[in-house]
């Protein structure tokens, strides 16, 4: 990774890009989760909500996309866009092409939640069905080489993080003296994109990240000091079930990331219960880490300190939501067990 790639991600373009999002993607509102269990549990600290799960297309993956795909040249767009997904970025690459006036065709892992599948349709775009991992990714190079598509990837380039870096922009606009901003981690587009942003305005926050145990691919890529793939992936929050790190959003988050925890599929659905009573927010699993992250393993660090929450998604399905609830108020006592 060459730092003029990561020198790319400045302040100034981070601006500029989310400049250009206006009135395509929504500035998303904050709210504070104001409730005896923060309370309780930071000791007179706060916590505010950025909810990205009110963007467009359920998640933030929208901001990514559309930057992207306002930059494909005019001589590629009539061949339209591809993407490889489990489900969020396929939704949003299908909106983006929408936006723009481009046809999409994506590809999904066929194990991917069918709501998912479903929305992605939705947005307009022909789905293709493939084997979670390689195979996903091997159909869409294969549209992007035989159709010429253009190839939106969900969490690497500088695109897609300048795309990301909007939320932290806009975060701490809204929020100025925020001591801590939590993200969660799948393949390091959101964090990478957050922590430049927040870390350029204000080097003195810190930005912590949450990833699943069984998804730790950020973690061990930080640990090792280079861009990791795991050879198993096992976690409910599919969202962060990326199966690597990748060279620009591992050296920005060895840039800008203070820590990265790891929390338990348990405590995952444990945070979308808290979620759901106290902030009255149904959410997918990804989202519930953050929460599983700030109860668990960051609670210590962050007593009375002024705490952003990034709210990741909301794309989820009643009976999938319902049977992760249960399994989350059976881990909850153990979570807020403080």
């Amino acid at each position: 990774m060459s730092m003029v790639e990561i020198g790319e991600i400045t302040l100034a373009r981070i601006k500029a890009n989310a400049a250009a999002l206006q009135g395509s993607v929504r500035r998303t509102p904050v709210a504070a989760l104001d409730t005896p269990l923060v309370h309780r549990g930071l000791g007179g600290g706060t916590v505010m909500l950025k909810l990205e799960c009110f963007q467009h297309t359920g998640t933030f993956k929208a901001r990514g996309a559309l930057s992207n795909a306002r930059a494909i040249p005019q001589d590629k767009q009539a061949s339209g866009i591809t993407a490889a997904s489990a489900g969020n970025h396929a939704i949003a690459a299908a909106w983006a092409a929408g936006i723009c006036g481009l046809s999409a065709k994506v590809v999904m892992q066929n194990n991917a939640n069918p709501f998912r599948i479903e929305r992605a349709r939705a947005e307009g775009a022909e789905v293709v069905l493939k084997a979670p991992g390689a195979e996903t990714f091997t159909e869409a190079e294969r549209l992007a080489c035989e159709e010429e598509r253009t190839f939106i990837h969900p969490f690497e380039g500088v695109g897609t993080i300048l795309g990301t870096a909007s939320v932290g922009l806009e975060f701490m606009e809204q929020v100025p003296d925020l001591e801590a901003v939590i993200v969660t981690v799948g393949g390091g587009g959101l964090i990478s994109g957050i922590a430049a942003a927040v870390k350029q305005i204000n080097p003195a926050c810190m930005v912590y990240g949450v990833e699943p145990e069984g998804a730790a691919s950020m973690s061990r890529s930080l640990e090792e000091g280079a861009p990791a793939t795991l050879d198993k992936v096992d976690t409910i929050a599919d969202s962060l079930g990326a199966p690597m790190a990748l060279p620009l959003g591992h050296a920005l988050c060895t840039a800008y990331v203070d820590r990265i925890v790891t929390v338990s599929d348990d405590a995952i659905c444990a945070g979308m219960v808290i979620f759901q009573q106290d902030a009255k927010l149904a959410v997918e699993p990804a989202a519930g880490a953050a929460l599983a992250g700030l109860f668990g393993p960051l609670r210590k660090d962050l007593q009375g300190k002024r705490v952003g929450v990034i709210v990741c998604g909301a794309n989820i399905d009643a009976t999938t939501y319902a049977r992760q609830l249960l399994r989350g108020a059976d881990h909850l006592a153990a979570l807020t067990n403080f």
